[in-house]
């Protein structure tokens, strides 16, 4: 992140010795991206983070991954999915490579205690409101929210009960995530060109202190854990949510889709305008309410494009996708692009954007720069007629 914030109560001087009321020492944890060469932040437990008491394998289930051929677009009709369960263990994962792993949940149940060490993770929020609670402390967070998660964060997801069910993105990256170079000053500061800014973000403001004996007289306590080889349950002796402060530049925060301020043009605006997010070999872009372009004699809907270099999806939120009008594409649709097929607006599509003066769509896009192969949910939930849609003809 690229500003530090205080939570809690921290010493003052790092590295030295804080102690509770009763006089013992609150054990300093610091956690830090790229070894001690990156962003960090310093946690305070009441008890050692590090007393484990157990560990087992915890079988991560088969992909069952596969290449997209023939090279073809895809329409996911997330919908159909099953929902239940919770955010963690009930993804359903449509798209992966090496790099970042996609996949949707509807959970109505809290997940356990997990931890991602592999990247950080984007949770985009659709529908619904949900808490991220963790040792950084808890987050509210609800409909149009993204969620980033640092990696190694340990942390639960609790869906908000009552009101609209939880529709959710997952976005799982190898490495970190955040605001695009281009945004920051040498010093880590939003410049006044990017589309959001630090008042847009949104972090725990104090600590989720947990009295959990219970949980640790009963063996201990879980937490999940994600690795580069598969899942391993560990046990501790105390809490995690155990930090009574913590201060740095490393934490989940959360930045509502609706404080995106796009930029618009006199004529179109190309998808690099809309990005939000930068991972490794990957970007997230959010298309949101705008003015359309203003030239007398602009086509507001895009034009036809090939990708050379990435597979494009996209995640639609709400709003009228002029662009996709007939290809069955709505709200909570994914599609995919991939490079090598010429896509763009459907037949019809670019008479009767011109003229508009403003669109109401919301959507995600990714962009990866390796191909996505389909997961068994993706083929579960697949339109077979979502190829043919720009010749309307389905071959027999």
């Amino acid at each position: 992140m690229p500003h530090y914030r205080r939570v809690g109560d921290v010493p003052p001087k790092r590295h030295t010795q804080f102690r509770a009321p009763d006089g013992s020492l609150y054990a300093e944890e610091l956690m830090g991206a790229e070894g001690f060469s990156s962003a960090s932040s310093l946690l305070y437990h009441r008890r050692p983070p590090t007393a484990l008491v157990a560990a087992d394998p915890v079988p991560a289930g088969d992909d069952d991954l596969r290449a997209n051929e023939p090279l073809l677009p895809h329409h996911l009709r997330t919908s159909e999915l099953p929902g239940g369960g919770d955010l963690v263990r009930d993804r359903h994962l449509l798209l992966a490579n090496d790099d970042v792993r996609l996949a949707v949940a509807h959970p109505t149940e809290a997940s356990e205690l997990y931890r991602n060490a592999t990247g950080d993770e984007i949770v985009y929020l659709r529908t619904g409101a949900a808490r991220l609670e963790s040792t950084f402390g808890a987050l509210d967070c609800r409909a149009g929210d993204y969620v980033v998660v640092p990696t190694g964060t340990t942390h639960r997801w609790v869906p908000a009960v009552g009101g609209e069910p939880v529709a959710a993105l997952v976005v799982e990256a190898r490495g970190h995530v955040g605001p695009p170079e281009r945004y920051l000053s040498p010093t880590g500061q939003f410049l006044e060109h990017s589309p959001y800014c630090e008042r847009d973000l949104h972090a725990p403001e104090a600590p989720l202190i947990e009295d959990a004996t219970a949980d640790e007289r009963d063996g201990g306590v879980a937490v999940l854990v994600r690795h580069r080889t598969g899942l391993t349950r560990y046990r501790y002796a105390h809490h995690p949510f155990d930090v009574v402060g913590w201060d740095g530049c490393l934490y989940p925060y959360r930045l509502s889709i609706h404080d995106f301020e796009p930029l618009t043009g006199r004529v179109h605006q190309p998808p690099p305008v809309h990005q939000t997010f930068a991972g490794p070999r990957f970007v997230v872009c959010s298309f949101v309410p705008r003015k359309l372009d203003y030239h007398p004699r602009a086509v507001p809907a895009p034009y036809n494009h090939a990708n050379v270099d990435s597979d494009e999806v996209l995640y639609y939120c709400a709003g009228d996708f002029t662009s996709r009008k007939g290809s069955g594409i709505g709200v909570g649709s994914i599609s995919l692009h991939p490079a090598g097929f010429t896509h763009g607006p459907q037949p019809g599509s670019v008479e009767a954007s011109l003229g508009q003066e403003a669109t109401e769509e919301l959507a995600v896009m990714i962009d990866t720069f390796a191909p996505l192969q389909l997961g068994t949910a993706a083929r579960t939930c697949d339109d077979p007629d979502y190829p043919w849609s720009w010749s309307r003809v389905t071959p027999g």
